[in-house]
């Protein structure tokens, strides 16, 4: 027994921190069109190659190939172009804002912004949203406004919130957006459930979950896939992994010696890789996937590979732990500069319609925060007061409470 090799652990590392070169080797990538369409009554394992392949759409030279470009109107793209530069303009903004103390915190969705406007375009009105930290692409590709989105992060009198919820947590029940949880993957079973209720129902509409890689660590995540699995669930299962969870690199999470979207096949869903910076892919593997919930074909899992370009938050600094350009070297590129691209080539955009368009959002942001700011701003006496924290928590207040706001004297 004395020769026996002591235990040791392995904890995953990333390929580079500060000061070095990232590998981005690990990200096992496949070239535009390589992985055809698929039925939509696909079983799982005919997914396999599906989760540790990639579905692109965009080659490097902006053209769109393969079975998964078909179909896909020029309405689309152009809008999908629209939302996407007002999400990156919006995002620009509230971050001067906070860096002003206008408002206590922001957290921007930079380089993923393909993602949650490519899904939103290929669902319909009445689905549900369940979002994590970065699907603000959601609402404003939805045309939600922008001043009540701003009142909700200034946390001021016009908060529709009331200051309940910290900065960009939104809640917009009639836009098909479930309220922004800070406790992660809470969302993943909430929307199962959510599209198991509609089934039940016997209605139309399915549920879109929302989580980071990171989070596909915690307990709730498989309990969301079993049920979803077991009981054919109208649901989209969207892992978005960014690389980076907080601080901490996706390895963390599992996807060191595999990928994420394998997680999917152990519960017996058909799971999927897609290039998430790539609108066009997330476009067309979005409505494929909606087209198999409302089939009552059950769930689809995807996992959407994509980079943080930003900081996690803006109390987060990411010089600290990962190389200074690994945004500019990530493979698969900036989402809006491939979609111009592709437009540019197809001559439905140039790039004077671009910097045009991305000047005029500029100025409708402005104008939008200027009005938000109006109704107040972090530190200001515009603000939710005492008694709101009452309101709209029972729909009879139970006499406690009562007492309790009587002694405020609110």
């Amino acid at each position: 027994m004395s020769d026996s090799v002591s235990l040791h652990l392995h904890v995953p590392e990333p390929s580079a921190r500060p000061g070095q070169t990232t590998d981005f080797s690990y990200l096992k990538l496949s070239p535009a069109g390589a992985l055809p369409g698929l039925p939509l009554d696909v079983t799982p394992p005919e997914t396999t190659d599906y989760t540790r392949g990639l579905i692109r759409v965009l080659d490097d030279d902006g053209n769109a190939v393969g079975d998964w470009a078909r179909d896909i109107s020029d309405d689309i793209l152009l809008k999908g172009m629209h939302a996407m530069l007002k999400t990156r303009a919006y995002d620009a903004r509230l971050l001067i804002a906070q860096r002003q103390k206008k408002t206590s915190f922001y957290m921007q969705c930079l380089g993923e912004e393909a993602i949650a406007v490519g899904q939103t375009l290929a669902l319909r009105d009445g689905d549900m949203h369940f979002p994590t930290y970065r699907q603000q692409g959601i609402l404003l590709a939805k045309g939600v406004s922008m001043v009540d989105m701003m009142c909700q992060v200034l946390s001021n009198a016009a908060d529709p919130l009331r200051g309940r919820q910290l900065p960009i947590m939104y809640s917009y029940k009639e836009h098909g957006f479930f309220s922004i949880s800070g406790n992660l993957t809470t969302q993943y079973i909430q929307a199962v459930g959510w599209a198991m209720a509609s089934a039940i129902k016997g209605d139309t509409k399915i549920a879109a979950a929302w989580v980071g890689d990171g989070a596909t660590a915690e307990g709730d995540f498989h309990a969301a896939l079993t049920f979803a699995e077991v009981y054919h669930a109208p649901v989209i299962l969207n892992i978005v992994n960014n690389q980076w969870a907080i601080s901490t690199f996706q390895a963390i999470a599992g996807g060191e010696h595999t990928t994420l979207a394998t997680r999917g096949l152990g519960y017996g869903i058909p799971s999927l890789r897609v290039d998430g910076n790539d609108f066009l892919a997330v476009y067309a593997v979005s409505r494929w996937a909606a087209a198999r919930a409302r089939a009552s074909l059950g769930p689809t899992l995807i996992e959407w590979i994509t980079y943080r370009a930003g900081p996690h938050s803006t109390s987060d600094d990411p010089s600290k732990y990962r190389p200074a350009d690994d945004a500019e070297r990530f493979p698969l590129g900036d989402p809006v500069a491939r979609l111009k691209k592709h437009l540019i080539a197809r001559g439905l955009w140039s790039d004077e319609q671009h910097e045009a368009t991305r000047a005029a959002l500029d100025e409708e942001v402005v104008q939008a925060l200027k009005e938000a700011e109006r109704h107040g701003i972090l530190g200001s006496d515009k603000r939710p007061g005492a008694a709101d924290m009452f309101e709209d928590v029972y729909k009879d207040m139970p006499d406690h409470l009562r007492r309790q706001r009587q002694q405020l004297g609110v």
